[in-house]
């Protein structure tokens, strides 16, 4: 009997030779690609989330079951799960019901080993940094100006803060949200990930000058620890289309996308790329457009908008109220791309008078509306939605809602004001330091709170003439962002009180 990854792997022309097999269900793809073809790209993004997630996934899976089910060349582009939800509140990152990918504890668990390496050479340069300033500190680091961190991927809150041998404070943060996560999601090919490994900023001297991963000669190493991760994984769905699984960057921290090694190579293998950005357009949707497709020049045919009539609930008493939330997105969305729609990801609870009304909402908001109910029933009966893709897909040109040559105050400021709606954005003294002192021409990457689209969690719906707060910000000179803290916003997540290994 044939290998059915293989069957899926025959949709976009590859053959066993350009599979290196882990088992009989996922494979690293370890064909080169010289010249990218373009095909067409589509962001799935959403609402505000409920703390169970509200299914980019997915959605993401099902349309591209959609979309192969018609005939159509397509692959779904999916980032990889990491521990701390797979462990903690919110559970696997697979898909549900119909709309899944096959064996999903092998994709939720330990998968192909990428996160292992990611945090092995996170932690190989933490630990060489130190063994530095233990043989005597040739490069004179400050000790108490060290800003590269440990990590795990798991949740645990007592690594938040810890006690070196040394006697110097340090903390764990969760490998999704690490710059050397982000480093390996946004890096081209082996050669930029080696550069950008390089200029990690690892500490600063005496003298307040930045010393670098480069300077420590272990960029090599680390490179070694992350080729074979570096090619992406493909799986496929249950119904055995084929599905691109790789990076896992969290999107309330990180920019919440996976690699772009990834989804260029989708690019070259099918008409169609479907990939899903973390949590709302307020961060991972934001930084998709803002941070992804900015520094690879890449333009999306679509974007869809996911929604559940369960979140719209959460975001107010009445689905009438939390509706509001809805039109933020929408407006969020059409101000860096006009070409969107929203897609509502059904369940069996969901009232028709409730469609009909987000059905009603939009047409008068002027945004195509679509009902997605793969979940409950896969891919058959939909080629309506087929339809209204193929009607909707046209590459634009991005709105950015600042220009990199911008002071990084200003920066913040536009994107706060036209992205996130504040009326006013206040910073700690820690922050009011580091604006004097960073001029990187980097874009910016808020880490905020998923749940509103202010710094609070409490402010739900669609707040405005709010002030954002910046509580910190870190240059990530390898992955070429800057990271601005907002709110209590922590890098090393807790699990709760009744967490997802209870279910296991």
């Amino acid at each position: 009997m044939e290998n059915k990854l293989l069957q899926a792997a025959s949709k976009l022309h590859l053959k066993e030779e350009d599979l290196s097999f882990y088992g009989k269900d996922k494979a690293k793809i370890i064909k080169k690609i010289d010249s990218f073809k373009k095909g067409k790209l589509i962001l799935v993004t959403s609402i505000n989330p409920t703390p169970l997630g509200e299914g980019k996934t997915t959605i993401t899976i099902g349309i591209n079951d959609i979309l192969n089910r018609y005939g159509k060349s397509s692959v779904a582009v999916l980032r990889e799960p990491s521990l701390g939800p797979v462990f903690g509140r919110k559970g696997g990152a697979t898909g549900g019901g119909k709309a899944s990918l096959m064996n999903p504890d092998d994709i939720n668990l330990h998968f192909t080993g990428d996160f292992h390496a990611i945090t092995s050479a996170n932690n190989l340069l933490c630990a060489a940094l130190d063994n530095h300033i233990f043989q005597g500190n040739e490069l004179d680091i400050d000790e108490n100006n060290i800003v590269i961190h440990r990590c795990m991927d798991m949740n645990d809150r007592e690594l938040r803060n810890i006690t070196l041998r040394s006697g110097r404070k340090e903390k764990f943060e969760i490998t999704t949200a690490t710059e050397m996560m982000a480093i390996f999601c946004l890096s081209k090919n082996l050669e930029d990930l080696k550069n950008r490994l390089g200029k990690i900023i690892i500490a600063y001297d005496k003298k307040g000058k930045r010393i670098y991963a480069k300077d420590l000669k272990i960029e090599n190493a680390l490179l070694r620890l992350l080729q074979d991760a570096f090619d992406p994984n493909l799986v496929m769905s249950e119904e055995g289309n084929p599905v691109i699984v790789h990076g896992g960057p969290f999107a309330n921290i990180a920019h919440g996308c996976n690699s772009i090694k990834a989804t260029s190579l989708a690019l070259s293998l099918a008409d169609y790329v479907i990939t899903e950005a973390g949590f709302g357009s307020d961060l991972g949707g934001l930084k998709f457009l803002d941070i992804k497709c900015r520094m690879n020049d890449l333009k999306p045919s679509l974007i869809l908008i996911n929604a559940t009539i369960r979140s719209l609930k959460y975001q107010a008493n009445t689905l009438e109220e939390g509706i509001s939330n809805l039109q933020y997105h929408i407006e969020n969305m059409k101000s860096f791309y006009p070409n969107i729609a929203v897609v509502l990801n059904k369940f069996e609870s969901d009232a028709e008078e409730e469609i009909d009304f987000i059905k009603d909402y939009c047409e008068k908001m002027n945004v195509p509306f679509m009902v997605c109910d793969s979940y409950l029933y896969g891919s058959e009966n939909k080629e309506e939605i087929v339809n209204t893709i193929d009607s909707l897909c046209k590459e634009g040109e991005i709105n950015f809602p600042y220009e990199l040559t911008d002071s990084l105050e200003d920066k913040i400021d536009k994107l706060c004001k036209k992205q996130l709606k504040a009326k006013e954005v206040v910073y700690d003294d820690v922050a009011l330091q580091k604006i004097k002192e960073i001029h990187d021409p980097y874009p910016i990457c808020v880490a905020k709170t998923q749940y509103s689209i202010t710094d609070d969690p409490e402010k739900l719906g669609y707040p405005k003439d709010h002030t954002m707060r910046v509580t910190d910000i870190r240059v990530q000179n390898g992955a070429e962002i800057i990271t601005v803290y907002m709110g209590n916003i922590l890098t090393m997540p807790g699990l709760n009180k009744t967490p997802n290994y209870l279910n296991f």
